[in-house]
């Protein structure tokens, strides 16, 4: 769809989703109003601690939260002007791994044990594209080449638990490619490799996006990776985005206190400057969605606390530039 003015709107755009789950108190919302877009070729990074609703909000794009317990209850996910929230299951299907598809955050649990890794990289080209067993078997070959791994004729018989874990994450990276997607969903591609790996892993995903031009939405908590990846930053807490800047301004100027307290996080001056120093640390932990109280979601953990905190949650504030923050600290009372 092609807006009256002629100019393209954003690749994706999220507007007001919402998504509870069923507990034993009630509905609790783990993905809560959050808005934002993707442009073509752009990387959109989200950040936050575990729980705070980055992977959920993945899910949801996609329509893969189980429900129950899961239920999307509101928004828009606007996909090349298309609602994919109001799309028949069928015609989601034929965009699901096809035209949006999405590196899961755990590859031994995400590929499956009893089919080689070449059958299931092969199932998304059958499907979307029509081609053969023995063609699918072919782009395989040739997909696991592209992504670095060695010997991939004698690969693509292999089963998952023969690989290592980073050749797992390569798996999986070339069966979300193998489709030529236009908007990728790498959920913390990088946990649990070691640092060369995680280097390599980025590097392939970058020279992906350079190649192909699709669109990444990267998922982490690893700051350092969304400073080197992404040209945006959507920071979430609780549920709800907090700050949202591109990706320079926010690491020179963070605008929520939360931002700032990850940043302060981070090791200084590289693993020599860290070794004896104590790093800095949030106060708290991130509160049970179930026992949110009304006021901003963070105040109980923030220093600069004041009384406007404990009323209502303050809204997402335009600082200009392209930027927001949900802090009272930039008016909005």
């Amino acid at each position: 769809m092609i807006p009256p003015n002629g100019t393209r709107g954003p690749l994706l755009d999220v507007r007001g989703l919402t998504t509870t789950f069923a507990t034993a108190g009630g509905r609790v919302a783990a993905v809560d109003c959050v808005s934002f877009a993707v442009d073509r070729g752009q990387v959109l990074g989200i950040v936050g601690e575990s729980g705070c609703g980055k992977s959920v909000t993945a899910l949801s794009v996609l329509r893969l939260v189980a429900d129950p317990p899961g239920r999307i209850g509101a928004g828009r996910v606007l996909f090349d002007g298309e609602d994919l929230l109001t799309l028949p299951e069928k015609a989601m299907r034929r965009i699901r791994g096809n035209r949006i598809s999405m590196i899961f955050q755990e590859p031994m649990t995400a590929l499956n044990p009893v089919f080689s890794v070449g059958n299931q990289i092969g199932e998304g080209l059958r499907l979307h594209r029509g081609l053969s067993r023995r063609e699918a078997d072919e782009r395989a070959v040739e997909l696991l080449g592209q992504v670095g791994i060695p010997s991939a004729r004698q690969r693509v018989r292999e089963y998952p638990h023969q690989l290592s874990g980073g050749m797992r994450q390569r798996v999986m990276i070339a069966m979300a490619i193998a489709c030529g997607p236009d908007l990728l969903f790498a959920d913390e591609p990088t946990t649990a490799l070691d640092v060369t790996i995680q280097a390599q892993i980025l590097a392939l995903l970058a020279d992906l996006r350079e190649r192909t031009g699709m669109a990444l939405v990267l998922i982490s908590h690893d700051l350092g990776v969304i400073a080197e990846t992404a040209d945006r930053v959507v920071v979430m807490y609780a549920g709800r985005i907090v700050e949202t800047a591109a990706t320079v301004d926010l690491f020179a100027r963070p605008a929520h206190p939360y931002t700032r307290g990850l940043l302060a996080s981070l090791p200084q001056g590289g693993p020599k400057a860290a070794r004896g120093t104590r790093l800095a640390a949030i106060p708290g932990v991130v509160p049970a969605l179930a026992d949110l109280r009304p006021g901003c979601k963070f105040r109980d953990r923030c220093a600069d606390r004041f009384a406007l905190c404990d009323g209502p949650e303050p809204p997402l504030i335009d600082l200009g530039n392209g930027r927001q923050a949900r802090c009272y600290l930039h008016g909005g009372g």
